[in-house]
């Protein structure tokens, strides 16, 4: 491809950033970074320069494995070396290479990852998987020069990846007619790309329009609750004004006035509010991704930040200011002076920015419901297995480990006070790690793709898997030969009915030879990828292989007994590394938190979601307590007659809050009209959650009826309090 568009593109190959182990020294002293496989010619094409050192060139990225060298990120120059210019020439080992650091790259350019700060760049020829042409580990960027169209430089890139791919399944003779037709129909797709591309970019696009249109009726609710309050202040300032027009005043004057008054409330607002931003921008972001591995994102309050700021704080003094300032400056100084000013006109005014802020409220509480559904309907999906007391011993090794040294260590684990049972897996369900392949039955290829996991003997009792048929794995047994399929697999590959003793085969990375398997067990379905989708076929073969190669890499699920010691954890790590000093514990987790990380997204926008509604709310009450509060002092005469003549305190307070408390009901009407037309657009950040439930609607309704009705209290004591004499006398 390359060779093919030199002279309309230059093409880049960057891997996607990967959480790796590094030692600088011992292999005690491991560490934890981020790191990007790059192509040699990313940093000239780029325009990087080096903070020290030099960088990768294009010559440094040509033989597979031949280029053990490195480039840090000046963030993690800084942050791990306090930039020493002598880390120039050290080593450090990843995987089973060790890596020269060569150069460090000038500050600002952390990889193409949004939310990830990479540490370490290497070339691209180092990846293990740069020979297989079956491994999608890197994302091309296409650098395009000035001038070329984009789409015929598509068309030319997706031909020339059609030709590959053709290439590649010509050799293919163990795949249906029908997969082959469906690998080849891929198009290729060319994305603007300025600031990267990531799976934070795309994961939490969505769920932030959805949160930016909340944070934005919240706003629309503070503009109408304070236009609202100035209306109020207005009239009870129209002898004041009318005095100002009565000395010379001119209404420029006075809408002046009250705009400069409208705009010292922004700026302390616009204050408040950014010394907010600060402290919760990284608390938000803190809750992005779990401790191993954060999200991280520049964050400067530069001119862009605080040129929003500036706009946004004119804007709302714009919104919020300039009805109540031409209401002032309206006012007929005869009129106000005898005062004889009619409120109807004012009043009708008022009670429409209720019934706006009531239905933006409503949808306010109306996604914060539906976000909080969802998240709770996902973190209580059935697993399939038991995460309680589970801890996760993730184990790389810099050379291949025999069967009999994993068994070694995972007996003397077992054999540990506090430890219940323990077991060993390729990786922990739901770690986002797959193994997946199309089998075939009796010489039949199934169009379903299955999912594959290597596990240990008694890996089903331990995970709390249950075995519904057959037996689990035996000691001895090894990779291909048996097998244990869940529910998912016996109905989706094999026809259904009783598995045991059944035979199906998978293909291999070649695409030409193919592994044998007798299904031995079968086992209950559990969640393998994440929680959302629904659940997928598995198959449970042995860890071990048949040949004499071994693992490098493992994990050890260890079961805790109720009883054990917090302080049990750090002891296995020990235990491991002392039966076996090839094998090092490279990371320590729980089953539960692994678990959590499939509902990081939908845990965020529900808090969020519900700061909002709860801002929404409190927004809708102080707005509904202001504006009856001042009805009542607008019709205290009124009510004093009325009190005279007999009028209850019943009808009292329903002649008080009538007009609002319509109001409220007729901005509840058009809130889920709103609400549940808005659905549409954030449907596919739900999950098992149906806008038109009851509790959708009726939580965010007896919400509002609930504030409508605290707000209203006050104003209904002030008015059945009112003494008809003292009024009649002080008018």
């Amino acid at each position: 491809m390359r060779a093919a568009v030199k002279d309309k593109a230059d093409l880049i190959a960057v891997s996607y950033a990967s959480r790796v182990d590094l030692t600088y020294g011992s292999d005690d002293a491991m560490e934890k970074a981020q790191s990007h496989y790059v192509s040699g010619s990313m940093f000239s094409i780029f325009g990087l320069k080096p903070a020290a050192g030099r960088l990768l060139t294009a010559s440094d990225d040509v033989t597979p494995g031949g280029h053990p060298q490195a480039v840090l990120s000046h963030d993690y120059w800084t942050r791990r070396f306090a930039q020493d210019p002598r880390v120039i020439g050290r080593t450090f080992r990843m995987g089973n290479d060790l890596y020269e650091i060569v150069g460090v790259v000038n500050a600002g350019f952390t990889g193409t990852e949004p939310g990830t700060f990479v540490d370490v760049f290497v070339p691209t020829m180092m990846n293990p998987y740069v020979t297989r042409s079956d491994a999608s580990w890197f994302r091309p960027f296409a650098v395009v020069r000035p001038g070329v169209a984009i789409e015929p430089l598509r068309q030319e890139l997706h031909a020339i990846m059609h030709t590959f791919d053709a290439e590649r399944a010509s050799g293919w003779k163990g795949q249906s007619r029908l997969f082959i037709d469906r690998f080849l129909d891929q198009t290729l797709v060319l994305q603007h790309a300025p600031s990267g591309l990531s799976g934070l970019q795309s994961g939490y696009r969505q769920p932030l329009i959805a949160l930016g249109v909340l944070v934005a009726l919240v706003l629309l609710i503070a503009c109408a609750n304070i236009a609202n309050l100035m209306t109020a202040q207005a009239s009870m300032r129209a002898r004041e004004m009318a005095l100002r027009m009565s000395i010379g005043a001119g209404r420029a004057r006075l809408v002046q006035l009250v705009m400069v008054e409208s705009a010292w409330l922004a700026v302390i607002a616009a204050v408040l509010g950014a010394g907010f931003a600060g402290w919760a921008a990284p608390f938000v972001l803190g809750r992005i991704n779990p401790p191993e591995n954060p999200a991280r994102l520049y964050l400067p309050a530069d001119w862009r930040v605080f040129a929003f700021g500036l706009l946004l704080a004119l804007v709302v003094t714009f919104i919020f200011g300039l009805a109540p300032a031409l209401r002032a400056s309206g006012v007929k100084p005869v009129e106000a002076l005898k005062g004889g000013s009619d409120p109807h006109a004012r009043r009708r005014l008022m009670h429409a920015l209720i019934a706006v802020q009531v239905a933006f409220c409503f949808v306010v509480l109306f996604a914060a419901s539906l976000f909080v559904a969802t998240a709770n309907r996902l973190a209580d999906q059935p697993t399939g297995f038991l995460s309680e007391r589970m801890v996760i011993l993730d184990v790389t090794s810099r050379r291949p480990q025999s069967a009999a040294h994993w068994d070694q260590v995972l007996e003397k684990l077992k054999t540990m006070p506090g430890v219940e049972n323990a077991a060993l897996s390729g990786w922990p369900l739901l770690a986002g790690t797959g193994w997946n392949g199309f089998i075939s039955v009796n010489g039949a290829h199934t169009e379903v793709l299955s999912y594959f996991l290597g596990v240990s003997p008694g890996w089903a009792k331990t995970m709390g898997v249950p075995l519904i048929d057959g037996r689990e794995l035996r000691p001895g047994e090894t990779y291909p030969g048996v097998a244990l399929v869940n529910e998912a697999f016996a109905k989706q590959c094999l026809g259904g009915g009783n598995p045991i003793g059944k035979w199906f085969e998978k293909e291999t990375g070649d695409g030409v030879s193919r592994h044998r398997f007798q299904v031995v067990g079968l086992v209950g379905n559990a969640r393998y990828r994440n929680m959302r989708e629904p659940i997928i076929p598995t198959a449970y073969v042995p860890f071990h292989y048949g040949e004499s190669k071994g693992a490098t890499a493992g994990a050890f699920l260890v079961r805790l007994s109720p009883a054990s010691s917090p302080g049990l954890v750090p002891m296995l790590r020990q235990e491991v590394a002392k039966m076996n000093p090839e094998l090092r514990v490279s990371n320590i987790r729980t089953q539960t938190e692994v678990n959590l990380r499939h509902t990081v997204r939908e845990r965020l926008i529900s808090m969020l979601a519900i700061f909002f509604a709860l801002v929404a709310l409190l927004l809708a009450g102080v707005g509904l307590y202001g504006i009856l509060d001042y009805s009542v002092l607008q019709k205290r005469r009124e009510i004093g007659i009325r009190m005279a003549i007999g009028a209850t305190a019943t009808h009292i307070a329903r002649r008080v809050t009538a007009e609002v408390l319509l109001m409220v009901v007729i901005g509840g009407i058009a809130g889920i009209a709103a609400g549940t037309a808005s659905v549409r657009y954030i449907e596919t950040l739900l999950y098992q959650t149906n806008a038109t439930e009851f509790g959708m609607l009726a939580i965010p309704a007896l919400s509002i009826v609930a504030v409508a009705a605290i707000a209203a209290t006050p104003a209904i004591f002030r008015a059945i309090r009112i003494d008809p004499a003292a009024i009649l006398r002080a008018d």
